[in-house]
């Protein structure tokens, strides 16, 4: 007899498709807005293996659009508050919890120890985003990034693209021009909103990257940022499916 937690999920992608994703092993990279909408959907979708990379604890300010934060576990370590919600959804999940900061130092020996299948990044530091992405291509791992959510609410202007063709995001920009001095490929996908942001405030130095400029404190609404992870995991499933049944 079918397992009713995957019978709406077959009848879109049939027992092969389900099978297939049971067997696959995906790294989300933050957990924050972005990533943990996208964790949501692979863990709904019944996603084998999910590891799970943050450094970060839930704050009360994320209380406003990030799905694993909850009154009750504020000051908990993000990994421990998403591998709960995993488990209390789909317990057939197997989690692997890496509570670090991504840095250039260590991001070939954290993709070569976990091997994942797909990686989704989900992080908003430009240098720990284009040491992961360009790690990723390196080691021929495809991965999605999600671009900048913040500041923006206009959920029409969201797509997917790829990072060459994006314009008008600060973080796409910044982006574009690390992976291009790391020697990185241009040409992978990215979901990104072609709003302009609204300005952002001046706020704290970025853990681990003493010489860049301080963090900017962005404005956030409830619903785009989830969008994005959203967005991010549905590219990434449809590419496993793709890829992987043909």
């Amino acid at each position: 007899m079918s397992n009713p937690f995957y019978e709406r999920t077959e009848i879109l992608i049939g027992k092969a498709g389900v099978n297939l994703l049971a067997s696959q092993h995906v790294l989300i990279a933050g957990l924050g807005g972005v990533g943990g909408a996208a964790t949501e959907a692979m863990t709904r979708i019944g996603i084998g293996k999910l590891t799970l990379l943050d450094h970060d604890v839930v704050g009360l300010s994320n209380l406003n659009r990030q799905l694993i934060t909850q009154q009750s576990n504020v000051g908990e370590k993000k990994t421990d508050a998403a591998a709960k919600r995993i488990a209390s959804i789909n317990p057939d999940v197997h989690i692997n919890i890496h509570d670090d900061f991504i840095h250039p130092e260590n991001v070939e020996a954290l993709l070569a120890e976990y091997q994942p299948d797909y990686v989704l990044d989900c992080i908003d530091s430009v240098v720990c985003k284009a040491a992961l992405v360009y790690a990723c291509q390196q080691a021929g791992i495809p991965v999605v990034s999600a671009l900048g959510a913040g500041g923006r609410i206009d959920a029409s202007k969201a797509e997917i693209t790829t990072l060459n063709q994006t314009h008008t995001c600060g973080l796409a920009r910044a982006l574009r021009g690390r992976l291009k001095k790391l020697g990185g490929s241009l040409n992978y996908p990215v979901v990104f909103s072609s709003e302009k942001a609204i300005n952002a405030l001046p706020h704290e130095p970025i853990p681990g990257e003493p010489d860049a400029r301080p963090r900017a404190t962005n404005g956030t609404i409830s619903y785009l940022p989830n969008i994005f992870g959203f967005m991010a995991a549905g590219y990434a499933i449809q590419k496993l499916l793709e890829t992987k049944l043909t």
